[in-house]
């Protein structure tokens, strides 16, 4: 079992996407997000979340992510943060349902 101390270790935070392309190098479909997190700056993040979104259709859109795990390499981009989802079970592999606030945010808010 994980501790409410081990929770806290973990940064989520609210961001706006500011730019959004397709990421036809990836080896699994994939889009790359540019993500405003208010005082920590943009973050960059490689989603597999092709299934349900257009790049165009993100941008402005209010996101949940992971701002303090380790950067990883995909395909020669940065993916600086982990975009949150869901991923109901019986639906295709991939298919991600974007996790999202039900009121509006300051970009770098973090949540607990």
């Amino acid at each position: 079992m994980a501790s409410y101390e081990d929770f806290l270790k973990v940064e989520i935070r609210a961001g706006r996407v500011v730019r959004a392309e397709t990421f036809p190098e990836a080896r699994k479909p994939a889009l790359k997000l540019w993500i405003d997190f208010g005082p920590l700056g943009v973050r960059t993040s490689s989603a597999q979340i092709t299934r349900r979104y257009r790049p165009e259709a993100l941008v402005g859109r209010q996101v949940l992510a992971v701002t303090n795990f380790s950067p990883r390499r995909v395909a020669g981009f940065e993916s600086q943060v982990l975009v949150l989802g869901a991923v109901p079970e019986g639906l295709e592999e991939g298919d991600v349902v974007l996790a999202a606030l039900d009121a509006e945010v300051p970009p770098g808010t973090r949540i607990l």
